[in-house]
């Protein structure tokens, strides 16, 4: 059986976008993100053209996918959440090519990639199922402080 932490990364290798969470001018802020998990890490792609990405490097952010808008028998629908330090990075021609191909357009402009990568502190999966599920909800941590 998966540890807390491996299964919330396996869910999130099941979704190919999430939103990244921080605050921006003293205001919660939210935007999706293209995301691939390698080594433990979560790279992000998002569009430069809209500068979020510079609210996101170097501070604490939130990382969040799901399956809300599909069920499926065998996993029923769930949340992952992670939050950890996030920062710009160049990413290395394997990691580009785990991305995929990028939109050609964001709201009608060229797309401008940017990565960032995130080093989750702590994730968290809930479920919601048809059937009693084994826990409620699961959460993990890599490491916490004073814990």
């Amino acid at each position: 059986m998966p540890t807390d932490q491996q299964l919330a990364y396996e869910l999130l290798r099941r979704t190919d976008y999430g939103r990244v969470a921080t605050s921006m001018r003293a205001l919660p802020f939210l935007a999706v993100a293209r995301h691939v998990v390698v080594d433990g890490r979560i790279l992000l792609r998002m569009h430069r053209g809209f500068d979020y990405h510079q609210a996101c490097a170097g501070s604490v952010v939130a990382y969040g996918a799901d399956n809300l808008s599909t069920e499926t028998e065998r996993d029923g629908q769930w949340t992952v959440q992670f939050v950890g330090q996030c920062e710009t990075i160049t990413p290395t021609t394997a990691e580009l090519h785990l991305f995929g191909p990028a939109p050609h357009y964001v709201d009608g402009d060229l797309f401008d990639p940017v990565y960032l990568g995130i080093d989750p502190q702590m994730s968290t999966v809930h479920t919601l199922t048809g059937r009693p599920a084994a826990a409620p909800a699961r959460s993990c941590s890599a490491s916490r402080a004073g814990g």
